[in-house]
């Protein structure tokens, strides 16, 4: 008795192709709304683990070029001035002011098993948020974010992942810098008086 064999080459069958994997797309639908209030104009602010901490009120700001660390987020990480290494640009507050930077640190910013290191410049100014995150980190996490959906997409491990924002603590940090403004109509006096 005799056993044929099965040829994989057979003239009538195709070679086989090796499967390509779908890329993935970071993306936003009508579906990533779900869970946020809408209609809204609300900033997207996150949680995210800097230098080994949970950091409340961290702002994601595509148009901002630096990342910014404030008083509150310098205190709380126990950071020194010797941490600090020399950054010598002055910068323009939302004010339109210019703010000397006291100086920069590298820290890490851990999202999920993903780390990134940033360069933070330090600033001794009021802020209703601890630090703000803007598109250097974006680029390295390789992420999007949507204001919009209240959400930052970032590829890792072959999955999409997503920084969700917090709309209340959003509306919270927007308040605190309303009433942290001088007082609109005695600036108006002031200014007359003169």
């Amino acid at each position: 008795m005799s056993v044929a064999r099965l040829s994989t080459e057979d003239s009538n069958s195709k070679p086989k192709r090796a499967r390509i994997k779908d890329p993935l797309v970071l993306g936003f639908s009508a579906d990533n709304k779900i869970g946020t209030i809408q209609p809204h104009d609300d900033a997207l602010v996150v949680t995210l683990r800097i230098g080994g901490y949970d950091v409340k009120r961290v702002l994601v700001d595509q148009g901002s070029a630096v990342e910014i660390m404030y008083p509150d987020l310098y205190k709380g990480l126990n950071l020194k001035p010797e941490d600090l290494t020399a950054y010598d640009s002055p910068l323009v507050s939302f004010e339109g002011k210019t703010v000397t930077p006291r100086g920069q640190i590298r820290l890490p910013i851990q999202t999920g098993s993903d780390v990134v290191e940033v360069d933070f410049i330090m600033v001794d100014a009021y802020s209703p948020y601890t630090t703000i995150v803007t598109r250097s980190w974006l680029h390295a996490l390789e992420a999007v974010s949507s204001t919009l959906h209240q959400k930052v997409k970032y590829p890792s491990n072959g999955q999409v992942k997503d920084i969700v924002g917090n709309q209340f603590m959003a509306r919270q940090c927007m308040v605190a810098a309303i009433l942290h403004r001088p007082n609109v109509e005695s600036l108006a006096s002031a200014e007359r008086n003169l």
